[in-house]
């Protein structure tokens, strides 16, 4: 049997893909004691995409062996849980929308004083904070409260021009910003499973090459380093 270098804690649907997409350097958090003590030190790395009930116990994990945290899940408030070990919060995993949200980290306060409005589109089924909208509203100065949540399929393929196909699983956001003369539209599409599991990939990668301080780092950090 394979001796797993990263266990995943979840059950939903993004833990499970990316269980299954990192492959044999993978292992579930669920099975840990069937693992001998010498599999168990092997564990570098725990991605937790669950609701946070673990999260103590993951915690204690990574403190004692000296593993690294990587969060998948929003509103845990794991960086307060978290005191001691190196934690990395990903409010979304695919590698692509990190750069962009990069971007708007940085561009965010020229747009101060223009009419912003925040879009956010998922499968029906998302329950949780959306916390990539979340991070754009806070890049842009815009209040969280504000974001158009959508999870009615009529008006994701009606208006938002999704395909029926794409429903089940999908990530889309729409920011238009207005000034009365000019109008600018930025969205973006995260279509599918395998675009966040590349990107865990290259999250854990970059956590296990580079010496990180026992804090919590927001992977844009890893992203202004040139990590990602």
């Amino acid at each position: 049997m394979s001796t797993p270098r990263t266990l995943v804690a979840g059950a939903g649907k993004l833990a499970n893909e990316v269980r299954v997409g990192l492959g044999a350097s993978a292992g579930q958090w669920t099975d840990r004691h069937a693992l001998p003590p010498r599999a168990m030190e092997r564990v570098t790395a725990i991605v937790h995409a669950g609701s946070g009930r673990e999260l103590p116990e993951i915690v204690g994990f990574c403190r004692e062996r000296g593993a690294v945290l990587i969060e998948l899940s929003t509103g845990t408030d794991v960086a307060a849980l978290a005191q001691g070990i190196p934690v990395i919060i990903c409010p979304n995993a695919n590698i692509l929308m990190l750069k962009f949200m990069a971007m708007l980290g940085r561009s965010g306060p020229w747009f101060q004083g223009s009419r912003i409005t925040i879009t956010e589109s998922h499968q029906a089924d998302k329950t949780s904070v959306p916390g990539t909208a979340v991070a754009m509203a806070e890049a842009l100065g815009v209040d969280p409260g504000a974001i158009m949540s959508v999870r009615d399929p009529a008006v994701q393929t009606g208006q938002l021009g999704l395909a029926p196909q794409d429903l089940a699983r999908h990530a889309f956001h729409r920011i238009q910003i207005d000034d009365g003369a000019c109008a600018i539209t930025l969205e973006t599409r995260v279509l599918g499973n395998t675009p966040y599991v590349d990107g865990v990939r290259r999250i854990i990668d970059a956590a296990q090459s580079h010496p990180l301080e026992r804090r919590a780092y927001g992977v844009l950090e890893f992203i202004d380093n040139g990590w990602l």
